[in-house]
């Protein structure tokens, strides 16, 4: 199979794939090694990259999405609300998250200073973060990490796309 072909094969799952895909899955489907997968998957990103849809892959599963440019008209046209803009503490806390995950509780108010339990339901009620599973330490915190909607949200096609943090100190100083 070609990459081309693999491209409008994938094309077509991720279109009517209401959840992220496994790339193993998609392998297994187009029978082709998950490096073909990634290829594709890449190639297909590019092509998307100033379309109203964007093809994201976190980890080892990909997802066709909404441009984050559209959101506002896609939730008029269904209906919904408009979602709203995060809290200072809120984005504080994903930051972190989203620079150091997987990460847990105590670790993210080590860094804040103050109690963020509040502010991660928030951000779990949201869709923006989601528990991983626990660490093998004493009390056994849970570990959080980001999702999809995350991506989503900022405009990311994965998470190698936030900026580095040199990049946002200078930004911050300008």
């Amino acid at each position: 199979m070609d990459l081309q072909e693999a491209k409008l094969i994938l094309e077509g799952i991720l279109f009517v794939a209401d959840e992220p895909v496994p790339v193993a899955q998609l392998a297994e489907i187009l029978q082709v090694k998950r490096s073909v997968v990634r290829k594709a998957v890449r190639a297909l990103a590019d092509e998307y990259r100033e379309r109203g849809l964007r093809v994201q892959s976190e980890g080892e599963r990909v997802q066709m999405v909404t441009a984050p440019e559209t959101a506002e008209y896609v939730e008029r046209f269904l209906g919904l609300e408009f979602s709203g803009k995060l809290s200072v503490p809120a984005l504080e806390t994903l930051a972190i998250l989203a620079y150091q995950q997987p990460i847990t509780r105590p670790e993210i108010e080590a860094i804040r200073g103050v109690n963020c339990q509040g502010v991660l339901w928030n951000l779990v009620a949201r869709g923006l973060i989601e528990t991983l599973g626990r660490r093998e330490t004493v009390g056994r915190p849970i570990v959080y990490g980001t999702t999809f909607e995350f991506l989503q949200y900022f405009g990311l096609g994965n998470l190698e796309e936030l900026p580095e943090l040199g990049e946002i100190e200078q930004a911050d100083e300008g």
